[in-house]
């Protein structure tokens, strides 16, 4: 697909100009009564030309050109570092922060205690980030064997833990096993919030 983007002024007053141009020739031509076909149509092409050259050098809707985006310094800070990760990672640029909350596994002898216990982790994670649960826009949560009874204890404790407004995007899914035997729940999370929250 043949597109042209014109970003300088002068090129689009030139685009402007030739058009102009063009429009005056094709009047004058006809006002001047053309006798010849061959005349009349060098006569459409060049305005047909102007046309094509002043709407290529419009600035295409919904993409900002590089001038319209603000040179932003992009930041990460590394929250509570362990080997090889963080449990969160928080990047910021032009005044939003998104934080990125890494899996955060329960423990416990059931499902119930385990994801009660995962959702305890991400919420202290997440103060550690500067955030709280309000500030996060998606969530995952993994089970090991998942069964549908799961459902309900899940929901219970989500809508107890969480409440039910305005609530984040939120996949489950169901997983034959996490980083080690005894995990059987694990939740990650991104949050934003407003920069140096």
């Amino acid at each position: 697909m043949f597109s042209l983007t014109c970003t300088k002024k002068v090129i689009s007053c030139a685009c402007c100009s030739f058009m102009l141009i063009s429009a005056s020739y094709f009047e004058e031509s006809i006002k001047n009564k053309v006798k010849t076909k061959n005349q009349l149509h060098i006569n459409k092409s060049l305005l047909f030309i102007g046309l094509v050259f002043l709407f290529s050098c419009q600035p295409q809707p919904g993409k900002p050109n590089k001038s319209q985006i603000p040179n932003s310094k992009l930041t990460k800070t590394y929250i509570d570092p362990a080997q090889g990760y963080s449990q969160a990672v928080a990047v910021e640029a032009n005044g939003i922060q998104t934080i990125y909350i890494s899996g955060q596994v329960g423990s416990g002898e059931n499902f119930e205690a385990q994801f009660r216990d995962a959702l305890s982790k991400l919420f202290k994670t997440l103060e550690n980030a500067g955030a709280t649960f309000d500030d996060v826009v998606k969530y995952n949560t993994y089970i090991v064997d998942y069964q549908p009874a799961y459902l309900d204890t899940f929901r219970t404790v989500r809508k107890e833990l969480l409440g039910d407004k305005d609530m984040p995007a939120s996949t489950l899914v169901g997983v034959q096993a996490l980083g080690r035997p005894e995990w059987g729940v694990e939740i990650e999370a991104v949050a934003v919030v407003k920069g140096g929250k």
